[in-house]
């Protein structure tokens, strides 16, 4: 039997209970389908656990960049961009200091002055001198970059329920031990 990608476990042993293949549980089928990140990468051999793990994280994460950034090209941003517009919605309508910015980005070691003054040339932020720090500098999402916001939010909602595969008890729990992981 093919076992289609992004099926969860739970559906999965479902459909071969459901086929008679005798009385499967989660831990059986993980076996049977957990073929993934060592097909992906063609190395079947891991150090332990945890080693495959973390290539898989890093692997996922570089797999979703790469369709994420496909995304907001058609809108003529990258992604540390896309991040800057988010945190600058999610002030509005107070404005943010580029250290704000740069506490709050996804991505550390993007240069955050950079992504404000290409913002800027798109006419998506707008720059003002700090009132109480004449060395500051506030951005506000301007409303261009509010409606661009608004026509990528329908696009990327999709693009989130085509891509998951999981529950939201199964996203619960991935939540929990990624957050688990760095703490």
């Amino acid at each position: 039997m093919i076992v289609k990608k992004g099926k969860s476990l739970k559906s999965i042993v479902k459909i071969l209970n459901n086929l008679n293949f005798f009385n499967l549980d989660v831990v059986t089928v993980n076996v049977i389908v957990d073929m993934g990140i060592s097909e992906d990468i063609k190395q079947e051999k891991f150090k332990n656990e945890l080693n495959k793990a973390i290539i898989n994280i890093v692997y996922t994460n570089s797999w979703l960049n790469t369709r994420q950034a496909g995304l907001f090209k058609d809108y003529g941003l990258t992604m540390p961009q896309y991040n800057v517009l988010r945190i600058l919605r999610g002030q509005h309508p107070k404005p943010a200091t580029v250290n704000l910015l740069i506490d709050r980005m996804l991505d550390k070691s993007s240069n955050a002055s950079r992504i404000v003054d290409k913002l800027e040339a798109k006419n998506l932020v707008i720059r003002k001198q700090c009132s109480n720090d004449r060395r500051a500098v506030d951005v506000l999402i301007s409303d261009a970059g509010l409606e661009l916001l608004k026509k990528i939010d329908s696009k990327l909602d999709k693009w989130e329920q085509d891509l998951s595969g999981l529950s939201e008890d199964e996203c619960a729990q991935l939540n929990h031990l990624l957050d688990k992981l760095r703490n």
